[in-house]
């Protein structure tokens, strides 16, 4: 990521409007354009929520998922999804968005999304998605942007104040305290019969679950924070608020038309339209306010949250000055007040912290420690206490955390017992910790700190959604929704239950009390499982720890496997959803392992020149493989920068292939010969893909290449075996290794004559050394020369039979 603002080597545009004008859909899609690509969020929820839909389509291998406490890192992502303020900002990339930008104008966060505004650049191109209250001050801080003009998909009409009992289905009411939010779902429950819960306090793993059940049609109803207005795409119909005004750090304040726009933009989803309105507990709202939400205008920001990022660390008071700097545009305003700025002046007080912190390196690491968030929100002094003894055992002996005092930090955390009230609070202390432990040079052992932090916050949250359950949604409500808990007896075999088989698939597995486990807790063991905890066979049946959990099915090519759940009838409808997204992207990266890594999306898309997406198009269709024939004009037609990417890719050019060299390993051979079988819902042919040489007849009529064989007389030979041939032959110094090949192959006699003679006329040259002609006549003891040689080469390709039905196989 080019950090520099002068930077005119990435094309900047803006694209500003309303809520529901699709703008983050068509960021995620120009992003898997490019190789490469990053966006940032502003919400966690949100940023999990993006990871899902791009996992989804190039599955979890590719993709990296980066905010304050969860990282999922691949060994070598692609594509990078965080939140704004996790964004690596020294990762080179592509492509690189910025979604919500118009937080550059809030008065705590306001600063980050500023500095992303004037420095965060993608090496070919950079969006900003946003309000269009920013339009003025993303065109004077970027002259030669490109600014477009979102429109909504649907509209958003008022309609009044209703009350609880008479709100339509998909309806969401929100309120701006977690107390409000109890109160009203509990309400909604005993009108409605259930409610899911979202607040911007759950962890990712609570809120799934709930946006699972609602999204499914579990329950009708939803009671939320403002939580919600950050872009989570909800089946929304109506929002109604039951307030109108919200404490914002600092005091309590009436939101803003745009704020409230925000918020009752999430109603109504692509082309359908939405209403908004009040609860009859509140007056209507006044006309001007509502003009202003229906017709999306509101006054330009017209000044953005500013801090000083040149920073002096040569004391905590030179550190203090240069973080109050003042700007020296008029477009920016100084950040008021901040968290870390506050303990960072708190504890530059401290006597024993200004002994320690004398040099720049300690006043850096200060800084860090200052940097740790507070997700408690209570009292300030009992933060900086912690932030105190955390610097200190930083700055002694071997500079990492005692591991006891770490211990007795977070064992009491690890605790599920407890109303509601006490889950949140221990969620909003364990991040900390989860925080904290991805500081990996602070800590010894810091991979078990992360995943103790990690298990005691999913249990916390296993154990909140539980109780929000309870709590709000009756069980009459909720088909399946109930605990299953197994019996000490397994079920009898012959039992047809769904709850019977559920219980078998779940099996004695410990729950979050120590009970058997419920379907919750099963269902994000495994969308939280890493590719190597499921297990694929030749059929394309999918298990996980053991047990049968979905197959592969026939989609419209062998790049587009479909899931189906192998006991769908068992799982709620949340359940299912969370299941098959997971099981989606492990089927992209299922493909992807065939493909030998190629990003062949990326490569297909408008960012690339037409020869490169031709070329890309036919190794995708060929899953990394494909024939000269098909591809060598495109290939001829690459540039130097294009064909340079293309050789980093791993793409060979081959005497009778163009290939990527990982899709001819043998486990990717394998992936592509069970994609194959399962879109000719047929087996395959025995020995495929384990043998190098098979005989023609034994495969039975299908396309070879198809399977990654190539037809030379009447044996097929596996298409990396071609290639090692084919090249050993190009040099005449290589007969040795001619011979052991077609030793170690078994060939011989007319078998051996006849691939020897296909290869060597394929490549204009005979495969062996031949003796120099006399003038007027042929080589003494040599036969009249009938293999046409000079003439057309023989169709490597060729077999028997005519393949079968279906056009999935491309080139490969």
């Amino acid at each position: 990521m080019n950090s520099s603002p002068s930077s005119r080597s990435s094309a900047v545009v803006a694209e500003l409007g309303p809520t529901n004008t699709g703008k983050t859909h068509r960021a995620i899609e120009r992003m898997l354009e490019y190789e490469t690509g990053m966006i940032g969020l502003p919400l966690r929820l949100l940023a999990r929520e993006v990871y899902d839909r791009v996992t989804a389509r190039v599955g979890e291998g590719r993709v990296a998922l980066m905010t304050g406490e969860e990282k999922r890192l691949p060994p070598r992502p692609d594509y990078w999804i965080c939140t704004v303020e996790a964004m690596p900002t020294d990762r080179q990339v592509d492509f690189l968005a910025v979604d919500e930008i118009q937080l550059a104008a809030h008065r705590e966060r306001g600063h980050v999304f500023t500095d992303r505004l004037l420095h965060a650049r993608g090496r070919r191109e950079t969006w900003f998605l946003g309000a269009d209250t920013i339009r003025p001050m993303v065109q004077a801080l970027i002259p030669h942007v490109s600014v477009k003009r979102a429109t909504r998909l649907s509209q958003l009409r008022y309609a009044g104040t209703r009350s609880l009992k008479s709100l339509p289905p998909r309806s969401a009411v929100v309120a701006f305290s977690a107390d409000r939010v109890y109160e009203l779902a509990e309400a909604l429950r005993r009108l409605r019969g259930g409610v899911a819960v979202v607040l911007g306090a759950l962890s990712p793993r609570t809120r799934n679950a709930q946006v699972a059940m609602y999204q499914s049609g579990e329950v009708q109803y939803l009671v939320a924070t403002d939580a919600i207005g950050m872009g989570l795409n909800l089946d929304l119909n109506h929002v109604a608020f039951a307030a109108l005004s919200k404490y914002d750090g600092a005091e309590q304040r009436e939101l803003f038309p745009d704020e409230l726009a925000q918020i009752a933009g999430r109603a109504g989803r692509h082309l359908n339209d939405g209403t908004f309105g009040t609860l009859n507990s509140l007056s209507e709202l006044p006309p001007r306010v509502v003009s202003a939400i229906e017709s999306h205008r509101f006054p330009a920001v017209r000044s953005l949250i500013w801090r000083n990022a040149s920073l002096d660390f040569s004391s905590p008071e030179s550190l203090l000055d240069s973080l109050s700097r003042a700007p020296n545009n008029n477009a920016f305003v100084r950040v008021e007040r901040a968290d870390d700025f506050d303990a960072l002046k708190e504890l530059s007080n401290v006597p024993a912290i200004r002994d320690i912190a004398t040099h720049r390196a300690s006043v850096e690491l200060l800084w860090q420690v200052c940097q740790i968030p507070d997700f408690r929100k209570g009292l300030f002094g009992q933060h900086v206490a912690l932030l105190r003894e955390t610097f200190l055992q930083l700055s002694e002996g071997d500079g990492k955390l005692e591991q006891s005092w770490l211990s007795r930090q977070v064992s009491p955390l690890d605790d599920v017992s407890g109303d509601i009230h006490t889950l949140m609070d221990r969620l909003a202390a364990i991040r900390i910790w989860t925080y904290i432990s991805h500081r990996s040079s602070w800590l010894h052992d810091a991979e078990h700190w992360q995943e103790r932090t990690r298990r005691i916050e999913d249990a916390l949250g296993d154990a909140l959604h539980e109780r929000l359950v309870e709590r709000f949604v009756q069980r009459a409500a909720r088909r399946s929704a109930r605990r299953f808990v197994r019996s000490a007896e397994r079920p009898a075999p012959e039992s047809d239950s769904p709850f019977a088989k559920l219980g078998q698939l779940l099996g004695e597995v410990p729950g979050v009390e120590g009970g058997a486990m419920t379907e919750e807790q099963f269902v994000q063991r495994v969308v939280d499982a890493t590719h190597d905890a499921f297990e694929v066979d030749a059929s394309g049946s999918i298990s996980f720890e053991g047990q049968p959990l979905a197959r592969l099915v026939p989609g419209k090519d062998r790049r587009t496997p479909q899931i189906a759940l192998a006991e769908p009838e068992v799982w709620t409808g949340g359940a299912r959803r969370l299941l098959e997204r997971r099981l989606v992207a492990l089927s992209r990266d299922l493909v992807t392992e065939a493909m030998g890594g190629f990003p062949a999306e990326a490569l297909t898309g408008s960012g690339s020149s037409a020869a490169m997406r031709g070329l890309a198009y036919c190794l995708a269709e060929g899953l990394g493989v494909t024939s000269q024939e098909a591809a060598r004009e495109q290939w001829r037609l690459l540039d130097a920068e294009s064909r340079e990417r293309s050789t980093a890719l791993g793409v060979r050019e081959g005497e009778r292939f163009l290939y990527v060299a990982e899709a001819l390993a043998p486990h990717a051979l394998e992936r592509r010969c069970m994609l194959t079988a399962l879109f000719h819902r047929s087996p395959a042919p025995q020995g495929v893909p384990r043998e190098p040489v098979l005989q023609v007849s034994a495969l039975g009529g299908w396309n070879a290449r198809a399977f990654g064989y190539e037809i030379l007389g009447p044996v097929a030979l596996r298409i990396d075996i071609v290639e090692r041939l084919s090249e050993a032959l190009r040099h005449p110094n290589d007969a040795q290794q001619v011979h052991a090949l077609l030793q170690e192959l078994k060939l011989e006699g007319g078998v051996r004559a006849r691939v020897l003679r296909e290869l060597g006329g394929r490549s204009g040259r005979a495969p062996v050394k031949r003796r120099r002609r006399r003038r007027g006549g042929r080589a003494p003891g040599t036969a009249p020369d009938k293999s046409g040689a000079n003439g057309p080469p023989a169709h490597a390709g060729a077999h028997s039979k005519p393949r079968r039905s279906g056009t999935g196989e491309g080139n490969g």
